[in-house]
């Protein structure tokens, strides 16, 4: 691994020899725990207006009044109140990540 460097295992018995490097035996990787993130409402906010947009927006223009009324939203509880206005026109199933985002 260390020949690229320009050095050799000479150099790393050298080193080891000064007491510069020493052998040790590799420690196992704890287990990994995943626990839920705690997502603030503007964490939630940022995630979920791009896709607010996105579901508005593929509305045309029957959407437009509500694309405009998401672009016009100013935080979280404003886009919360939007959903089911926007679960209405696009359908829950174009608005399951919306929903996750802002609620999940």
């Amino acid at each position: 691994m260390t020949r690229g460097l320009g050095i050799e295992q000479a150099d790393l018995d050298y080193f080891m020899a000064q007491g510069f490097l020493q052998l040790v035996a590799p420690t196992p990787a704890p287990p990994l725990v995943f626990t839920p993130a705690v997502r603030t409402p503007q964490q939630r906010y940022v995630t979920a207006l791009p896709l607010a947009t996105k579901v508005t927006a593929g509305l045309g223009l029957r959407g437009f009044r509500l694309n405009l009324a998401v672009e016009s939203a100013s935080g979280y509880e404003d886009l919360l109140k939007l959903l089911p206005k926007i679960q209405n026109a696009a359908g829950r199933g174009k608005c399951l990540a919306l929903e996750q985002a802002l609620k999940g």
